[in-house]
């Protein structure tokens, strides 16, 4: 009965902010602040108190949980210190917060049908975020290059990363998620950010790292996935032939510029060279930050380099507040030694544990329970270091609790494997080929082959009273009437 209202309380906390439509400027932040992260947040804090909770300690789950907690919360040391506005502190802030509310949220044992719905909602709010925008984006007035970046959603990549595990790792070919694939191209290739298309492929090769059971296989599969890639960028090229010019432009913009520099590129180290002055300036601010929503500058040693697009006034004029363009700077920035580095770091190191684990256990024990729900989570996850080469994925209110959720799931999926699944620090280096050799010993834990009725039992997922009482598939992309044929077996023996 205690979950009577879980779902819709995960519709109100996940769906409203994918209506968040570049709302991140001063001016227009207030209302979406009241419609849209007040009931996000409301049905965040319901459902902390109906979540089911963790009876065994995890390290990894207690350090990212710490390293989270010091970020939101620390922050007010530096705020009391620099006095920094409280306005623009509280608007650069709320991103953080919504992304540790959504960390708290996901990183519980739900069982397999909140699982299920989480992960349905999470990729309805993606896509209702990918729709809106590049909606808005082509009605505003003005050419292509004037619009460009209003046609991409915040959460492009974390889409992409979920599209990606279904099609090269899953292998579920699908036209909706062929052709919603294809549309995230065509939206990357139309905003001519380069930034998004190396994001891209970056998601390919980790997607492809987690399904290939091999060096060898890695290697193969990232030259078709290239040659596939390609072949997307020539379709949507000769779909729309202005583009291909743009992109030829964007791509030699160093050879055009007075300086020879790509102007983009300077105009971030000069953001990001300001920020570590100022950060580096004293003892006090290098230990625990200038605090969100402090302002900074551009710094006027790489004014030569920006000849032809700033003038000396201008570069002066130049003075934001909000999250800036570089994440990791912007971390140490904004919370210093103390408060900001160790999340980034943090998230990182979980990032990769997780998916080394995963690889193990792919090999290992394939059939496993909750293995597909860890591996949609690192990559949609693994689209917050994507973004960070172009943005701060923490800037935007929606991606702070699409990543934070992703992150939770990622972080409680990974607990609940390892308390049952074989670890790989005390099993051969290499996993057994399958009908070869035998499977080692694995005294107290869950041992590979056994029957699936055993192993859910065994993770603890039981289900709601409201729930159906038939064996379903997970994730929000496979058919709920007929399960996944084996999604996470790879092809060892042929």
């Amino acid at each position: 009965m205690r979950h009577k209202y879980a779902t819709p309380w995960i519709w109100i906390f996940l769906l409203p902010l994918a209506l968040d439509y570049k709302a991140t400027d001063a001016n227009t932040a207030h209302f979406a602040e009241r419609l849209l992260v007040l009931p996000s947040i409301a049905a965040g804090l319901a459902l902390l108190l109906i979540a089911p909770r963790f009876h065994e300690p995890s390290r990894l789950r207690s350090v990212v949980t710490l390293s989270t907690l010091l970020c939101v919360f620390g922050s007010i040391v530096a705020q009391l210190a620099q006095g920094n506005d409280t306005g623009n502190y509280l608007r650069t802030l709320l991103p953080f917060v919504l992304f540790m509310v959504g960390y708290l949220v996901a990183c519980r044992p739900w069982s397999e049908y909140r699982l299920a719905q989480f992960e349905k909602t999470l990729f309805l709010a993606n896509m209702i975020s990918l729709v809106i925008t590049f909606i808005c984006g082509m009605a505003a007035a003005g050419g292509l290059d004037e619009v460009r970046l209003r046609l991409v959603s915040v959460t492009l990549l974390g889409l992409q990363g979920v599209l990606l595990h279904e099609l090269v790792v899953a292998r579920r070919f699908s036209f909706y998620t062929v052709a919603t694939f294809a549309a995230t191209i065509v939206v990357e290739l139309l905003s001519e950010t380069r930034s998004l298309l190396v994001g891209t492929v970056l998601l390919f090769l980790l997607a492809i790292a987690l399904s290939a059971p091999s060096i060898r296989r890695i290697l193969v599969r990232s030259v078709v996935a290239g040659a596939v890639l390609a072949g997307i960028g020539g379709i949507a090229a000769w779909s729309f032939p202005t583009v291909a010019p743009q992109w030829t432009q964007r791509i030699f913009a160093s050879g055009d510029a007075a300086s020879g520099k790509d102007p983009t590129t300077i105009a971030r180290q000069a953001e990001m060279r300001n920020q570590y002055d100022q950060v580096t300036s004293s003892a006090d601010t290098l230990l625990f930050g200038e605090g969100y929503g402090h302002y900074y500058r551009y710094s006027p040693v790489h004014l030569p380099d920006l000849a032809g697009q700033f003038t000396e006034e201008q570069l002066y004029a130049i003075r934001e507040w909000t999250a800036g363009h570089n994440f990791w700077v912007y971390q140490l920035f904004a919370g210093g030694l103390v408060f900001g580095i160790g999340m980034p770091l943090a998230m990182l190191a979980a990032l990769a544990i997780c998916f080394f684990s995963y690889r193990y256990w792919r090999a290992v024990v394939p059939d496993a329970p909750l293995l597909p729900v860890l591996g949609r989570a690192i990559m949609l996850f693994a689209a917050l270091p994507a973004t960070s080469i172009g943005g701060n994925p923490l800037g935007p209110r929606f991606s702070g609790l699409v990543f934070g959720v992703a992150l939770g799931l990622m972080i409680a999926t990974h607990a609940r494997l390892q308390r049952t699944l074989p670890a790989p620090a005390k099993c051969p280096a290499r996993p057994p080929q399958w009908g070869s050799a035998a499977m080692p010993e694995l005294p107290g834990r869950v041992r590979p082959g056994m029957g699936s009725a055993d192993l859910p039992a065994t993770l603890g997922m039981s289900r709601p009273a409201d729930a159906p009482s038939e064996s379903k598939p997970f994730g929000a992309l496979v058919p709920r009437n007929s399960p996944a044929p084996h999604a996470n077996r790879p092809t060892i023996v042929r």
